[in-house]
């Protein structure tokens, strides 16, 4: 099987890393390990059991413990959160053949749901987090009340492919992922509020060692489906798209075009990159909190 990570030795960093991270977030947390159709999946509960159900879904080339560090403590008093480290990502989730043969999005996601005895359940995502929330949510309508999709765009059958804009992004700083490299790269994906970044060490610390010892290539199995007109107008009513205005990745004409084309409900947060919810965490926190519990 392919290996997520491109050395044991930074494997152990990056472990070491995230379970600093965790003591950053300030909540009582308890991490558990799913058994899933296609792996282990590692996740992070924090809230009342009591409370509505919220599952978390993070980017590409990330996880659980960077992606919701500036947004646990406000989301955990409304919610009981589950934060899944995506299956195939640099997270605690291990992959089995599965994975690798015939993974598949809604599968592993009514694993994780069936594993809490959850019927139910509120989604957010960001980035490629966002196209898992949004792709559940259209799969699987009786599961999904509500969605609150953050630094992506709806994947319709017009949407262009991403790949010359993540290119024109992350090239060439993530060819050579040294500190001062990374810092460039940060700054090309956020707004004006980089620091939140910049001036936390050991988020920064996690950041270089995803950069430098994540394989890419172990997301593959991760594939995207262009959904028609009929199956984006089941979420019409319940999804809310959140992008920034300095998003080089997600912010741009044909993003916005397929949103008013499908009347999807979306807002634009000024001064934010494509970490929005670390960026203007506090604004995002309300959104998120406003939208799926009004």
């Amino acid at each position: 099987m392919m290996k997520r990570f491109k050395s044991e030795e930074g494997k152990r960093l990056i472990y070491e890393s995230y379970n600093k991270l965790l003591t950053l977030w300030g909540v009582d947390l308890e991490q558990t390990d799913i058994e899933t159709t296609f792996g282990s999946t590692h996740v992070i509960t924090v809230g009342q059991h009591e409370n509505p159900p919220l599952l978390l879904f993070h980017g590409v080339g990330d996880n659980s413990a960077l992606m919701w560090i500036y947004n646990i403590q406000e989301l955990a008093r409304h919610f009981f959160v589950i934060a899944a480290d995506t299956i195939g990502g640099p997270g605690k989730s291990e992959p089995n053949e599965h994975y690798f043969k015939s993974f598949t999005q809604a599968q592993w996601i009514d694993d994780i749901l069936n594993a809490f005895n959850i019927d139910s359940a509120y989604i957010a995502g960001v980035s490629n987090g966002a196209y898992l929330t949004q792709h559940y949510a259209m799969k699987r309508p009786e599961r999904v009340p509500k969605i609150v999709c953050m630094s992506g765009s709806i994947a319709c059958k017009s949407a262009p492919n991403p790949l010359f804009r993540m290119m024109k992004v992350f090239l060439p700083e993530a060819l050579i992922p040294t500190e001062k490299n990374a810092r460039k790269l940060l700054r090309k994906m956020c707004g004006p509020n980089s620091t939140v970044f910049e001036n936390n060490q050991e988020l920064m610390r996690h950041w270089v060692y995803l950069l430098k010892y994540f394989n890419n290539r172990a997301m593959m199995s991760h594939k995207i489906v262009r959904f028609g007109d009929n199956e984006i107008a089941t979420i019409r009513d319940k999804a809310l798209f959140l992008l920034g205005d300095c998003d080089r990745l997600s912010y741009h004409d044909a993003a916005i075009k397929a949103f008013q084309e499908h009347r999807l409900n979306y807002k634009i947060v000024q001064n934010a990159g494509h970490a929005l919810n670390h960026e203007q965490a506090d604004l995002i926190n309300g959104e998120i909190v406003r939208f799926l519990l009004s």
